[in-house]
């Protein structure tokens, strides 16, 4: 198998969890001539009646940092088990999936795309009807341009099939799941992104999304997200997350909230100009010190959606309070639509 030290620690983590994690492989994928695992692991209560998060990393494989930060909180609580009782007490009331290696083919050969050169993030099928990006939005010209799709009428690549398939049966099987998949390479700003990308009319659940902002703001007050729609900033057609959410409107007891955190790596480089001049320094910190601030930063972040699925009923809004953050939202998201206006 290539050697991919990401894997190494996933394994570690797998090792130090012991019984109390759950491991199964998603898929394999080739990649320089050997299969590599995709993998999922499970931790915390199975019963669907318990809501569910799901950490997802490692997407575009030039993107490393955001599958080490997934990593990272895995360690985290690999670490705690054997005696935090708080953690325990937690995990009765919460069921926990991990994805931190989505695309090892592609963090082994530091693309962003899969080893057949498709973008995961522009693969899924769901086409835009408003105007996207030339590129940046997905293209189906070449494998040798970035952003690529995959070829039309195709089904998706089999790491998008594993996304998919852990979302479907592990979160959506829950009546209240989210998601959080780790990013970077966006802007000087960390950004916390939620659907759509292919439109920019607002999501079923957009009082949801706000009210959970509200509750990121007031809980982690001393770190600084943008929160937003990605459509603030631009559209793509093949948005998995997208696809996800969409597929979660069929059953409407459930609440799916999908959520990319987006780091803002062009601060790195401000920091280390020298890092402009490396493919992987365009999206990852490369000094020790910076990639273990951000691994601090960003490990409470992951923490804090874990604690506020356990406890959304809590704060998820309801009837008159849905109303007020439905306005709210729209207000603070889409000052160009009606109030009355409805996802």
């Amino acid at each position: 198998m290539p050697r991919l030290p990401l894997l190494d620690e996933l394994a570690k983590s797998i090792e130090i969890g012991g019984t109390h994690f759950e491991t199964r492989t998603v898929c394999e994928i080739t990649c320089q001539g050997e299969s590599m695992p995709v993998q999922v692991v499970l931790v915390g209560n199975p019963d669907v009646n318990v809501p569910a998060v799901g950490f997802f990393g490692g997407v575009h494989g030039l993107e490393r940092i955001g599958a080490e930060v997934v990593l990272a909180y895995l360690q985290n609580l690999a670490g705690r088990l054997k005696w935090d009782s708080t953690l325990n007490s937690l995990l009765e009331s919460v069921r926990m999936v991990f994805m931190p290696l989505v695309n090892p083919g592609g963090i082994l050969n530091g693309t962003r795309a899969n080893p057949n050169g498709v973008d995961l993030m522009r693969n899924a099928p769901v086409d835009s009807q408003e105007r996207v990006p030339w590129l940046i939005g997905g293209q189906r010209m070449s494998p040798r341009l970035p952003w690529f799709r995959g070829e039309p009428d195709q089904p998706m690549e089999a790491e998008s099939r594993a996304v998919f398939e852990v979302v479907t049966s592990e979160l959506l099987t829950h009546r209240f799941c989210t998601a959080v998949d780790c990013h970077s390479g966006f802007g000087m700003a960390d950004r916390i992104w939620f659907p759509y990308a292919h439109t920019r009319a607002p999501i079923r659940h957009l009082a949801e999304m706000h009210a959970l902002k509200d509750l990121l703001q007031e809980t982690l007050c001393n770190y600084r997200y943008v929160f937003e729609p990605q459509s603030g900033q631009y559209l793509t057609h093949g948005d998995l997350w997208d696809h996800l959410y969409m597929a979660s409107l069929h059953q409407p007891e459930r609440v799916f909230l999908p959520l990319t955190l987006e780091m803002g790596s062009w601060s790195w480089v401000k920091k280390n100009p020298r890092q402009f001049f490396s493919l992987l320094g365009n999206f990852n910190p490369l000094i020790e010190h910076r990639q273990q601030r951000v691994l601090r930063r960003h490990v409470p972040l992951l923490e804090f959606f874990a604690r506020a699925a356990c406890s959304h009923d809590r704060w998820l809004p309801t009837d008159v309070q849905r109303e007020h953050h439905h306005g709210l939202a729209l207000k603070h998201w889409y000052p160009e639509l009606p109030l009355s206006a409805q996802p």
